[in-house]
């Protein structure tokens, strides 16, 4: 089973890239982030505590989060593997998630990490915001605190993989398609 922790800072281009990934390798996308979005889509308790959270650029507790990816887990049972895009995001989530795919057999295989400076963040951010609409994306100091707050919280989670070999840096600038190759190389060099 190919399990990738797909990692970088709100802007990075993960969803981009986790859609090519997951027709490549045929793997299920676990996104916390369209999780949530249904949620608040639905109107659910759930939904409308979460949006509140992003609002203000702040993250859903953990236990939420690990509930709704052991159910997504248990709904694929025949995956060939899944993509975690948006989580992990703290070494504490990352040693639910192992908890969690220990007890169903598996275990994250890697993490990739899109890795793009921060001003290149903030201008893609800003431009989302103006063609989908999210608030989160239209406000220069909300997303400088979501990217701060990722650099602080997520940053450990670097090093947590790297002491299982299971880390690869990957720049997250140029084309999709240069990116994406390089993506793909490092995940067919260490998963044979």
């Amino acid at each position: 089973m190919l399990n990738i922790v797909l990692f970088g800072p709100p802007g990075a281009g993960k969803g981009t890239q986790s859609e090519k990934l997951i027709a490549k390798y045929q793997l299920v996308h676990l996104s916390t982030g369209d999780i949530l979005r249904s949620e608040i889509g639905r109107g659910t308790k759930l939904g409308l505590e979460a949006k509140k959270l992003m609002d203000q650029g702040v993250l859903v507790p953990d236990e939420v989060v690990i509930g709704m990816i052991e159910s997504k887990v248990d709904a694929n049972k025949n995956a060939k593997g899944f993509i975690f895009d948006g989580f992990p995001r703290t070494t504490a989530q990352a040693e639910a998630l192992d908890k969690l795919l220990k007890t169903k057999e598996t275990g994250i295989s890697m993490m990739l990490a899109l890795e793009v400076d921060n001003e290149e963040l903030i201008k893609r951010l800003l431009n989302r915001g103006k063609d989908s609409g999210r608030a989160d994306d239209q406000n220069r100091g909300v997303i400088q605190k979501r990217i701060t707050e990722y650099n602080n919280k997520t940053a450990p989670l670097k090093d947590y993989y790297m002491k299982q070999n299971k880390f690869s840096g990957i720049k997250g600038v140029g084309s999709v398609e240069e990116i994406f190759t390089s993506l793909a190389e490092t995940i067919d060099k260490s998963h044979k």
